[in-house]
Parts: C-alpha cells; sequence; structure tokens
C-alpha cells in the first residue's frame, strides 16, 4: 500500500513537472493577430533599469524600439508609422498598428542598466510570440538556421528538457522504492 501510495504520488509529480516544462518552456506568451490588426506589448520590470529594447528575433538580433528613462526614443525605420508607446522604463506599453505577415515572430523586452562602466542585460516580463495571418504580402525573407528550421530547434530543446527530467525523476522513483523495500 505505502509503495504503490509513493508510486502515485511520484507519477503526478512527474506529470506535473512535464506539463510546467512544456506550458512555461520559453516563457512567452502567444498572440494570433489579423493582417491590419494591432498589438500591445506590455514590457515590465521590477527592478530599476536605465533602457528598454524591444527586440525582434529568436536571437534578438533586430532592434524595434529602444527607449531611455529620459523618454529619449528611437524606432526602428520599418516602424516609424506603426509604433507608438505609452509608459515610462521600466513598465512601457508598445502598441504596433496595422500589422502585416512580415510582422510574425517573437519580440522580446530587453533591459540595460550599467553598472560599473558596462551595460548588463536582462529580459523583462513581456516578451511575446506574434503570429500575423490573413491575406497579404508574402513576408520578407529572414536568415534561418542552416539545418533546421529554427521552430524546430526550439521543439528539439524543449523534448530534451522534458526527457531529462523524466530520466532524473525515474532514477528518484527508483531510487526511492529500493529504500522502502530495504526498510520493510
Amino acid at each position: 500500500q505505502d509503495v504503490q501510495n509513493i508510486l502515485f504520488k511520484s507519477f503526478l509529480l512527474l506529470h506535473m513537472s512535464v506539463s510546467i516544462v512544456f506550458f512555461y518552456a520559453d516563457g512567452y506568451e502567444v498572440i494570433r493577430r489579423n493582417v491590419g490588426q494591432q498589438v500591445t506589448i506590455q514590457c515590465k520590470s521590477t527592478s530599476n533599469q536605465e533602457m528598454l529594447y524591444l527586440k525582434r528575433g529568436l536571437n534578438e538580433e533586430e532592434d524595434i524600439f529602444y527607449l531611455t528613462d529620459l523618454q529619449k526614443s528611437t524606432i526602428n525605420q520599418k516602424f516609424t508609422d506603426r509604433l507608438q508607446f505609452h509608459g515610462r522604463v521600466p513598465n512601457v506599453d508598445i502598441l504596433l498598428k496595422n500589422l502585416t505577415l512580415d510582422d510574425t515572430g517573437p519580440y522580446w523586452c530587453v533591459y540595460k542598466v550599467s553598472s560599473n562602466y558596462e551595460l548588463k542585460a536582462s529580459r523583462g516580463n513581456g516578451s511575446v510570440l506574434l503570429v500575423v495571418t490573413g491575406d497579404g504580402p508574402a513576408p520578407s525573407p529572414r536568415p534561418v538556421c542552416t539545418g533546421q528550421s529554427q521552430g524546430d530547434l526550439v521543439l528539439v530543446s524543449v523534448v530534451i528538457c522534458a526527457a531529462v527530467l523524466i530520466v532524473v525523476l525515474t532514477v528518484f522513483l527508483i531510487w526511492i522504492i529500493i529504500k522502502v523495500g530495504a526498510l520493510m
């Protein structure tokens, strides 16, 4: 009975852990919009920050927007007529209007603060994966990883993390069963 109870609780723990890994794998929200609509990206941080960058791409390779704590801003030329912002660093709402298929992709809220003459970067809350659907011109080509698509790499990373977690929990479960068996 005790062994069955331990096995059942271990299975529940394993199931919850795997679910959490898949749900929070990359820590961003998926937002779906149609061509022509708008989206608000809410960048937030609880710590004191000096600069906010809104970046796009899996590797944060494209700067979309930049704002300092002195309210000096720079907007990428592709977005000058379509981007508005409200708020002060570190809590800023960024509105992207008149979305196109080319706007699809991950957007990251990246904060920077100077410390000992060095800029330290950190991701803030509010990063999103924007998926724009509908009729419109085909998106412009973006650089892709050689060999596999970027989406496949993210999926493989999540699956590997989940597999490692399952192996660790299985070894722990077997160890508990052996210990309980030795006590009887």
